[in-house]
């Protein structure tokens, strides 16, 4: 399984950022997926989940700011993140959620004040 990540980048607080990543290697459409970040100094954390029948999970932080995604006819899952904060400063990962899990390269979004 291959994850491809993108979409980070620079951005002042209250824009926003889509993230998509694209996979290979797994039958898509029946993953679950999702997005993970991690800050300096601090362990990775989930933001976003969906699973196979599209239903999503959300950490608290990002609730009502960000929306996870997928597209099974392209293998993309997507990440839209509105309303960004300092604190989201973060590099982002893609994640295929199973066993084993897969990690993206990750992607840095950073957040200015």
């Amino acid at each position: 399984v291959q994850l491809q990540a993108s979409g980070g980048g620079l951005v002042q607080a209250g824009g926003s950022l889509r993230l998509s990543c694209a996979a290979s290697g797994s039958i898509f459409r029946f993953d679950v997926m999702g997005w993970y970040r991690q800050a300096p100094g601090k362990q990775r954390d989930m933001v976003a989940k969906i699973y196979a029948d599209g239903s999503k999970s959300y950490a608290d932080s990002v609730q009502g700011r960000f929306t996870i995604s997928r597209d099974n006819a392209k293998n993309t899952v997507y990440l839209q993140m509105n309303s960004l904060k300092p604190e989201d400063t973060a590099v982002y990962y893609c994640v295929r959620i199973g066993q084993p899990i897969y990690w993206g390269q990750g992607t840095q979004v950073t957040v200015s004040s």
